[in-house]
């Protein structure tokens, strides 16, 4: 079955870096676009970046242009999001997602902290 599993979240001060993992396993990975999206404490959850299939094209919510980065690695069946320069409004639980044959497929999340 499809499995995605994120990881590297913490908790960092603000202008710190945090990279995460979104290992994933159940589909043939790069057939496949894989986003990662975010959820604050009281709010909806917010679509953060896009990376196609073959890792060439990538999209951004306009908040984290500039700051974060989303890459792949096929062999792997790994997404990662490179977070710089991270800011309060940042503190979230972060979940991998991929779309297919009509259905959503999410990961747990890995919780981000950014504090003094």
């Amino acid at each position: 079955q499809v499995q995605l599993v994120e990881s590297g979240g913490g908790l960092v001060q603000p202008g710190g870096s945090l990279r995460l993992f979104c290992a994933a396993s159940g589909f043939t990975f790069s057939r496949y676009a894989m986003r990662w999206y975010r959820q604050a404490p009281g709010k909806e959850r917010e679509w953060v970046a896009t990376i196609s299939r073959d890792g060439i094209s990538t999209s951004y919510v306009d908040s984290v242009k500039g700051r974060f980065t989303i890459s792949r690695d096929n062999a792997k069946n790994t997404v990662y999001l490179q977070m710089n320069n991270l800011k309060p409004d940042d503190t979230a639980v972060y979940y991998c997602n991929v779309a297919f044959a009509g259905y959503d497929y999410w990961g747990q999340g890995t919780q981000v902290t950014v504090s003094e």
